[in-house]
């Protein structure tokens, strides 16, 4: 099952990132945290249509009505977003991404296929990160600097060394994702992945941009207020 993105009011070129609710710099807050994962709406949306599957499966052991829970949520959240005239996209991506794994999982007959798709964004996600740690262009160092209107990071040690560490924080967290739920996948234990993607989903990534701005709040916090 594809992973929704969190509903957020990102910045710039940036706008739909968990990052672009969280400016390096500022000082960290749980209210920016919560608005980071996209509220109580991006909450919902995120884990609504997993713990669909999770429950679906658990009491019916069925493919069909198991992967249709998550889609027929996910129109729900694209018609309540119509009625309050709010951004429909990022529904209409979740939905996009929940039909797909839906229909590869039907199309083969096995519900742990509905899982594919997301280990092919995690295997995205981890191999550009990791390519640019090797050419020595750290991902993160590029999204935190078009933040905090910083695009000289790259000549500041502190920036540089930070970047290095966030970038590889993040590839950690894609990598633990494929460690923990490829062999789940593999052995058919089709709750316990469901379970893991669950928690291994928005509560690691909520975590994971609480450290990152932990990290880049040591480098930007001290300097000069950047330019927004």
């Amino acid at each position: 099952m594809a992973e929704p993105l969190p509903d957020v009011a990102g910045k710039g070129p940036l706008r739909g990132s968990g990052l672009g609710a969280l400016t390096p710099g500022e000082a960290p807050t749980v209210d920016a945290l919560w608005s980071a994962v996209g509220k109580t709406r991006g909450l919902v949306e995120s884990l609504a249509p997993g713990l669909g599957f999770l429950i679906t499966f658990t009491v019916t052991g069925e493919l069909v009505p198991s992967v249709t829970a998550p889609v027929a949520l996910s129109v729900v959240f694209i018609v309540v977003r119509l009625l309050q005239k709010t951004a429909l996209m990022p529904a209409v991506a979740g939905l996009i991404g929940i039909g797909a794994s839906a229909g590869i999982a039907l199309w083969s007959g096995r519900a742990e296929d509905n899982f594919l798709l997301g280990f092919g964004a995690n295997v995205l996600w981890l191999t550009a990160l990791l390519i640019s740690l090797l050419i020595r262009r750290p991902l993160l160092g590029y999204l935190a600097g078009s933040l905090a209107g910083d695009p000289q990071w790259r000549d500041q040690p502190g920036t540089k060394h930070i970047a290095v560490i966030a970038t590889w924080l993040w590839a950690g967290l894609f990598a633990l994702r494929l460690v923990v739920q490829v062999p789940l996948y593999l052995s058919a234990s089709i709750s316990a992945l469901a379970a893991a993607k669950l928690i291994m989903g928005l509560p690691l990534y909520a975590a994971w941009l609480w450290v990152t701005w932990l990290l880049y709040r040591a480098v930007y916090g001290s300097k000069a207020s950047p330019v927004r």
